[in-house]
C-alpha cells in the first residue's frame, strides 16, 4: 500500500506492523490514520550505532504535514505541485472537505476547503483559495430515522467534514449531503481542545481524558 499524495483526516495510511505513527497521525485498531490534512511522509527511525545492543527497526515513523493556509493570501508553501489553490467550484456529485462555521436546529454550515470530485479518492484534489459555503440541512445528515437527527449531536463548529454535492442550491451556499456511512465528521477536538479519534459510528474519543462526545461519524477510507 503506497502512501498518497494528499491525505485527509481519518484516512488510513497503514498497518501499525508496518508503521509507527508520528506527528500528525494516529493509531487505532492496529493502523495508522491521518489527523490532519497534508502530506504523508515515511521516514526510517535513527538509532545510536555506538549501542550493542541497538538493531535497526524494520518499521517507518509516518508523519503528516499540515496543508498551508487556505487563505489567498497566504503563502500555499510546497505541500504537493499537484494540488490547485485556484477557486475551484464543486459540481453536482462531487466529494468535498470543509469546516463547520455554524450549527443550527434545522442545518448545519459548512465552509467548503478542498474539492476532492466525483469519486472521492483523488489524490491532486483542488484547494480552495476561498472557502466556498455550503449547507448540510436536517433531513440530508444520515439516510434512515431522519426525523430523529439533532443536528448538535452529529457536529460543532470547527469538526472537518466529508460531504458530497447534492445541489448547487442557492445564490449563497451549495446543498451538501452526509447521508453515507463514508460521510460525516472525519476530525474532531474536544472541549479541552484535544484532537479526538473516532470508536464508533457516532462517537470520538479524547485521548487524553478519555471522554466521548456524539458525532456523525465518517467511516475512515
Amino acid at each position: 500500500m503506497s502512501l498518497p499524495t494528499l491525505a485527509l483526516p481519518g484516512q488510513l495510511l497503514g498497518a501499525f506492523s508496518r508503521y509507527e505513527p508520528g506527528p500528525g497521525t494516529h493509531l487505532h485498531e492496529s493502523n495508522v490514520y491521518a489527523s490532519l490534512p497534508g502530506r504523508p511522509t515515511a521516514s526510517t527511525s535513527s538509532h545510536n550505532p555506538s549501542s550493542k545492543s541497538s538493531k535497526p527497526s524494520p518499521k517507518q515513523t509516518l508523519t503528516v504535514t499540515r496543508l498551508p493556509s487556505m487563505s489567498a493570501t497566504a503563502d500555499p508553501g510546497p505541500v504537493s505541485e499537484r494540488i490547485s489553490n485556484t477557486n475551484a467550484l464543486p459540481r453536482v456529485g462531487d466529494v468535498v472537505l470543509g469546516r463547520v462555521t455554524r450549527c443550527m436546529t434545522r442545518q448545519v454550515n459548512i465552509g467548503i476547503l478542498i474539492v476532492l470530485g466525483a469519486s472521492g479518492d483523488n489524490e491532486e484534489g483542488m484547494v480552495c483559495a476561498n472557502e466556498i459555503q455550503g449547507v448540510v440541512r436536517r433531513e440530508d445528515v444520515r439516510a434512515t430515522e431522519k426525523e430523529k437527527v439533532v443536528i448538535g449531536e452529529g457536529f460543532r463548529v470547527g469538526d472537518l467534514v466529508r460531504a458530497v454535492v447534492i445541489s448547487l442550491g442557492d445564490q449563497s451556499n451549495y446543498y451538501l449531503t452526509t447521508a453515507k456511512n463514508e460521510l460525516g465528521v472525519i476530525m474532531a477536538k474536544s472541549e479541552y481542545r484535544n484532537t479526538m479519534y473516532p470508536i464508533s459510528w457516532k462517537e470520538f474519543k479524547d485521548p487524553v481524558t478519555g471522554e466521548t462526545e456524539t458525532r456523525k461519524v465518517a467511516k475512515p477510507l
